[in-house]
C-alpha cells in the first residue's frame, strides 16, 4: 500500500508543480493572480522534484521512512499555507481544495503505517 500512496501523491506533486512552469496563464486563470512568477515557478519545481523522487520510490517498491517523511512533511506543510493564507485572503479560495487533498494524503498515508 505504500507503493500506492508514493505513486499517487508523487503523480499529484509533479503534475501540479509542472503545471505552472509549462502554463502559467492557465495556472493563474485557476488559482489568481500572482505578483512574483520566480516564486511560484521555483515552488513548482520544487514540488515536481518531491514528486519525482516519490514516484521513484513508490515504482521501486523503496518507501523508506525518510520517504514518508518527505511525504507526509511536505504534505503539511502545503496544507498549513493553504488554509492559513487562504483564510487570511492572501491566496483563492480554491487552495483550500488542496488543503483537502493534502490531507487526505496524510491521513491514508497514517492509516497505512498504523493500522
Amino acid at each position: 500500500m505504500l507503493d500506492t500512496i508514493a505513486l499517487s501523491q508523487g503523480g499529484y506533486f509533479l503534475i501540479t508543480g509542472l503545471w505552472p512552469i509549462f502554463s502559467i496563464r492557465s495556472f493563474m486563470a485557476v488559482t489568481g493572480p500572482k505578483t512574483d512568477l520566480w516564486l511560484v515557478k521555483t515552488v513548482g519545481l520544487v514540488l515536481a522534484v518531491i514528486g519525482f523522487v516519490l514516484l521513484i520510490a513508490g515504482a521501486g517498491s523503496e518507501v523508506t521512512l525518510p520517504v514518508v517523511v518527505l511525504a507526509i512533511g511536505g504534505a503539511g506543510a502545503l496544507a498549513a499555507i493553504d488554509i492559513i493564507y487562504a483564510v487570511k485572503k492572501v491566496i483563492a479560495p480554491v487552495y483550500l481544495l488542496d488543503a483537502v487533498l493534502e490531507g487526505v494524503l496524510i491521513v491514508w498515508w497514517n492509516f497505512a503505517l498504523f493500522l
